[in-house]
């Protein structure tokens, strides 16, 4: 008895599907350690990530789902857009923080000045794709697949993430402070 066919191909794949997404994770965080000039800032984004794959995997889970391919595509659209909406709250208190504000403060101004937009296109994202959450017909398993798990990892990670964001943000803003030295003392020290 052999696999052949779709089998064999995912069955070949699923060993380089690890290493592909660890590469791919690798690739973020130097993009984001460059825009954020800094090595530990870029663990809060992409920390924030696993709760919307835990919502995308616990949805998928409880209807009774499998992690199909179609599945593993909808996953790759889920963490670009939930680590747009970490990379907004961040953005906004690394700015606040820049201008003086506290740690705490900047990261709950990061968070309460960037709930809106977030809510509205996540949630705009997720009625989008209830049509295919509710997929009925000719390949209405794949798009199901894409569907439930997409709006479950989505809906759970954007809810979640509003308050998970702020508190890595926090942590790994101070980490950077206690390790390097702050801006304004270089600036002074070079003046």
């Amino acid at each position: 008895m052999d696999y052949s066919g779709l089998t064999r191909e995912e069955i070949n794949a699923s060993s380089q599907t690890t290493f592909i997404i660890l590469l791919s994770i690798l690739f973020v965080y130097f993009i984001l350690a460059a825009q954020y000039e800094s090595y530990l800032i870029p663990f809060a984004v992409l920390l924030s990530l696993p709760v919307g794959v835990m919502g995308a995997y616990l949805t998928t889970y409880f209807l009774g789902m499998e992690a199909n391919i179609y599945f593993q595509i909808a996953m790759v659209m889920l963490i670009g857009l939930l680590a747009k909406n970490a990379i907004l709250i961040i953005e906004f208190a690394m700015q606040r923080r820049a201008a003086g504000a506290s740690i705490v403060d900047a990261a709950y101004e990061g968070a309460k000045v960037r709930l809106r937009p977030i809510l509205m296109t996540s949630f705009a994202f997720i009625i989008g794709l209830l049509p295919l959450a509710f997929a009925n017909g000719i390949g209405a398993a794949g798009n199901r697949s894409i569907g439930t798990g997409a709006v479950g990892g989505l809906l759970i990670g954007t809810v979640l993430g509003v308050f998970v964001i702020p508190i890595l943000f926090i942590l790994f803003q101070w980490l950077q402070e206690k390790i390097s030295p702050k801006k304004e003392v270089e600036a002074l020290d070079n003046a």
